[in-house]
């Protein structure tokens, strides 16, 4: 037995020993769940050979010629299968070229040299005594024609038989059939098979088409390279001519094959039995088709009708009896019987001839229940011959029921098309022949339908959550329902998940597999209402999965994935993130966002970066968990693509330059050895660049640098692979220092009483040594006409912004003697004084005014209250003194106190400078100016913004004051016994109005 195929190979190699294999075989196929399948063949030594043993001599043929090996058994003998196998009993090869015709026999188009074999062998399986027997091996051989000679030209007539042809190219002609012509029949029904194969160099190729007519699409089939045409379930239609054309390069040829169908009998009407009453008339149809036309017979209980008993009540027209005034005599069996040369149909039919009066079959007093608005069906089923005649009637006095409103059926039945309320009642079926009359009763209710009030509603629920179906009935108050709630048309799960009560369904904690369909069904013993949702249930979708990187390039790779499930709410977008295990381990910073309908991304990439990446996908829930991170991808080192940014160049003394920059990170260093080249120099001379190579700074001073100079700087990234583009230059300055110039020529001009205006000349440009911020103006008044006004001398300050060389100087005392000078500021501080310039202000409405107001009676209380409050601000400090506490001013001068002033000791006889708001603080102890003659400043200073060109003081276009002011008291001795005097309520108030 060959291993695998399932074939068992019997050698046998000398005479007589045949029958020693003679029986029965089986042959049993299992599979590995114990299934078996068998099948019985038997093996017959046979004793008559299908094949004469004669010894066939081998085949030689040119290359390029045509053959036709025969294996047709003998006529006479069943049908058999022919096949073609080697002696390994495998099937022969078949192709265009070769094939096995309808007859069995092998057809070559033409001959190659792979065809040559010792081992052409025939079988033929007689499928009815489950035999096969065997024809002689033929051998061929196929030579080119230079390898033929005498010797084989002499035996090339012994291949004449098998229908050798010249090797030269030519067209094709047919092997099989012959002729142009052929016919062929088939039966209806059954698979009409054509065929057509020819010979030719090249090999023909085959095509079919029916004349006057088009292929039936659905049930044409080629078989056998288009050499054989296979029509299913034939048809008379199917009959006509159909040709089959052989082509190749050197022409064509074609065949025509005449086809009929033929049909055994088929019903067209057969015989129905009848039921007649004495003296009425029938007819019994036998009507049958077929291809030739059937021949009809009839027959009467089993004789033919031309024998029987003559019956006057019957006539016979070829394939009908029509009877006319039977009698009780004329019952009988009639059988018909149609026939042509293919097959008959024999069918029966029964004649009964019946007298009986009529019955009613229907129960009587039977209850109909109808819900209202649909048809209502009162059966009335009943027998009599003749057939009787139905009426039916309403209530005890109704008159017939006609069909204007219901339906009267054949078989008795009332039809009520749309049942209301007022149809409730007794109905009365009345049968009457003329034999007699029978009735019954029946009963009908209608009930009100069952009706779905609250309908379920669709719902979209998170996976985890809670869900709620509402389902409200109305029915009839006579029935009763049954509420069921139903899964995708099944029961609900068995899970206690799901609880339902009169009106509800409720889904506890929601999976996925809950997500379907929920119908509500409410039944009564009468009808049924239903109602549906759907159930969506969604979650974020489940992450990614399947990362591969392909198309890996320098500053570039593919990333594809596989998306996970989009739990029932699509996709919307992917977020790629990447990890840098070089420079950030564990950190995911985003990398790219694509539609959610793409599962492939193009990615650029830094170099000198192992990244690593993963996926998360998103929709209209919420974003998923990542995926797992793909493989790591290291890209290449290079050099930087980018320069640090933020390069400034600012010195913090007057001979360095502090340049500082924002440093890249590990990510920008594009490679291993990130450093920067810092270079300079001066903006307007012609001095080269001077460069330095620093590592993990973001700053470098260059000191001896000239004072408050500009520089050009630049600061360039490289690494161990290279630099980064060159950077643009920037401007910065070396360090500013004090001015050194007074600003000259001032001039004073009295506007009024209480206002100046002041004029002073530039200071030159050099002179300044940093950025002009501005000039101040110190002024004070040195002497007043009015006691009251004697004080302390008191300086204030205005500063004025940029290049301005003018202001005003509000707020002056009338009639009274001021000085000032002029300084230039820069962002070092100021530069010296100007010499000092005096001015007188003219006399002004102030002693009528205080008077007045010294007298008047709101004052007086005003001041009261002053006191009052005054007073008690001194208890609630000398409490909170006594607590260890500090008052509110305290608390505000150490919140603001200069960390290098420090409180002025007792022993020191010294006095500090002071101011309005704050006349106590002490100020720190020596000279203003410290000796690198960088001016701190005091809180008792005014700020540049508190009265020059700033956000919070400002003056109008001309200089006039429109903010508040603040003074600064000098250390100057007071002049007489005015710095003695403090100045009254009434002083003070003048000083306001």
């Amino acid at each position: 037995m060959k291993p695998g195929s399932g074939t068992l190979v019997i050698n046998i190699m000398s005479e007589g020993k045949a029958e020693t294999y003679e029986g029965v075989y089986q042959c049993t196929a299992r599979n590995e769940r114990g299934a078996a399948v068998s099948n019985n063949i038997v093996v017959r030594p046979s004793r008559s050979p299908l094949w004469t043993k004669e010894r066939l001599e081998p085949i030689i043929l040119r290359n390029g010629q045509s053959l036709v090996l025969p294996c047709r058994p003998p006529i006479g003998l069943p049908p058999a299968i022919i096949f073609w196998m080697d002696n390994s009993f495998q099937r022969l090869p078949q192709s265009e070229r070769v094939s096995q015709g309808l007859n069995g026999d092998l057809y070559f188009s033409n001959v190659l040299p792979e065809d040559t074999r010792e081992d052409y062998i025939c079988y033929a399986r007689f499928n009815h005594t489950q035999t096969i027997q065997q024809k002689q091996p033929i051998s061929l051989k196929v030579i080119s024609v230079d390898e033929l000679n005498e010797t084989i030209a002499a035996n090339l007539s012994d291949t004449e038989f098998y229908g050798a042809k010249s090797s030269k190219e030519r067209p094709p002609t047919f092997l099989t059939p012959e002729g142009n012509e052929s016919h062929k029949e088939e039966l209806r029904g059954n698979v009409l098979s054509l065929e057509c194969i020819a010979e030719g160099l090249p090999t023909p190729v085959i095509y079919w088409i029916k004349e006057d007519g088009t292929l039936p699409v659905n049930r044409t089939f080629y078989r056998n390279f288009k050499k054989t045409l296979q029509i299913t379930h034939v048809s008379e239609a199917d009959s006509g001519n159909y040709q089959c054309i052989a082509k190749n390069t050197l022409g064509a040829v074609h065949h025509t094959i005449s086809v009929t169908v033929k049909a055994a009998p088929y019903w067209i009407v057969a015989p129905q039995n009848l039921v007649l009453s004495p003296g009425e008339n029938g007819t019994l149809i036998c009507r049958a088709n077929g291809n030739p036309k059937p021949r009809i017979s009839w027959l009467t209980n089993g004789v033919p009708v031309e024998i029987a008993l003559d019956d006057p009540s019957r006539k016979i027209d070829g394939d009908t009896i029509m009877f006319s005034n039977v009698q009780e005599s004329s019952s009988a069996v009639y059988q018909c019987n149609a026939s042509n040369k293919y097959g008959y149909l024999l069918a029966n039919a029964f004649v009964n001839v019946l007298a009986e009066p009529p019955r009613i079959l229907t129960s009587a007093n039977t209850l109909y229940q109808v819900i209202a608005n649909r048809p209502a069906l009162l059966d009335c089923a009943f027998f009599g011959s003749p057939m009787p005649t139905i009426e039916w009637f309403k209530g005890t006095k109704g008159s017939a029921l006609h069909e204007d409103i219901y339906i009267l059926h054949d078989n008795g039945t009332l039809e009520i098309p749309v049942a209301q309320k007022d149809s409730t009642g007794t109905y009365t079926c009345v049968a009457r022949n003329k034999l007699g009359m029978a009735k019954n009763e029946v009963h009908l209710e209608i009930k009100d339908p069952t009706r779905i009030i609250k309908q379920p509603e669709y719902a979209v629920v998170q996976r985890g959550s809670t869900v709620s179906f509402e389902c409200k009935v109305k029915h009839d108050h006579t029935l009763i329902p049954t509420i069921m709630w139903l899964k995708d048309n099944g029961e609900l799960p068995n899970d206690e998940r799901f609880s339902t009560d009169k009106d509800h369904l409720v889904v506890s904690d929601v999976k996925d597999d809950d997500g379907g369909t929920y119908t509500c069904a409410a039944n009564t013993t009468l009808d049924s209402a239903s109602a549906s949702a759907v159930l969506r249930v969604v979650d974020v979708p489940n992450p990614p999965f399947d990362l591969e990187l392909t198309n890996q390039l320098d500053k570039s790779v593919q990333l594809t994935w596989t998306p996970g499930d989009d739990n029932n709410s699509p996709i919307t977008k992917f977020i790629i993130e990447y990890e840098d295990a070089m420079h950030e381990a564990g950190l995911w910073r985003h990398q790219a966002e694509v539609s959610g309908t793409q599962t492939t991304a193009q990615l650029k990439l830094s170099p000198y970066v192992n990244y690593s990446f993963r996926v998360m996908a998103e929709n209209s829930i919420g974003r998923s968990m990542p995926s797992d991170a793909s493989e790591p991808y290291l890209t290449k080192a290079a050099e930087p693509d980018q320069n640090p940014t933020a390069v400034e160049g600012l010195g913090t003394e007057p001979d360095n330059l502090v340049i500082t920059w924002k440093p890249l990170n590990g990510f920008q260093s594009n490679g291993p050895g990130l450093q920067y080249k810092v270079s300079w120099r001066q903006k307007d001379g012609d001095d080269e660049w001077t460069s330095v190579v620093v590592a993990n700074v973001s700053k470098y001073i260059v000191s001896g640098t000239p004072t408050f100079v500009p520089y050009l700087i630049k600061v360039q990234a490289l690494n161990d692979v290279g630099f980064a583009p060159e950077p643009a230059a920037v401007m910065g300055h070396s360090g500013e220092d004090l001015p050194m110039v007074a600003p000259g020529n001032v001039r004073v001009s009295v506007v009024n009483s209480t206002l100046a205006e002041v004029h002073w000349d530039p200071v030159p440009p050099k002179s300044v040594r940093g950025h002009l911020q501005g000039y101040r103006i110190y002024y004070w008044m040195t002497q007043s006409s009015s006691k009251r006004h004697r004080r302390h001398i008191e300086k204030k300050i205005l500063t004025f912004q940029g290049s301005k060389t003018h202001g005003m100087l509000p707020g002056l005392q009338p009639y009274s003697h001021y000085a000032l000078n002029v300084r230039v500021v820069n962002g070092k501080g100021e530069g010296p004084a100007s010499t000092d310039r005096g001015f007188h202000t003219p006399e002004g409405a102030m002693a009528s005014r205080q008077v007045d107001i010294a007298t008047q009676g709101w004052f007086i209380g005003l001041m009261c209250a002053v006191a009052l409050l005054i007073l008690i601000l001194l208890i609630v400090c000398f409490i909170r003194r006594n607590k260890g506490g500090k008052y509110p001013v305290k608390e505000k001068e150490d919140a603001h106190a200069d960390p290098e002033i420090q409180p002025m000791k007792e022993d020191d006889g010294t006095f500090g400078e002071y101011s309005d708001a704050e006349d106590h603080k002490p100020l720190k102890k020596g000279s203003r100016t410290p000796s690198d003659r960088t001016v701190k400043k005091e809180d008792s200073d005014d700020s540049l913004v508190d009265y020059g060109e700033g956000v919070n003081g400002q003056f109008n276009e001309d200089g006039s004051f429109i903010g508040q002011y603040s003074g600064k008291k000098e250390k100057e001795p007071a002049e007489g016994n005015e710095s003695s005097e403090a100045p009254s309520p009434v002083n003070a108030m003048n000083s306001f109005v």
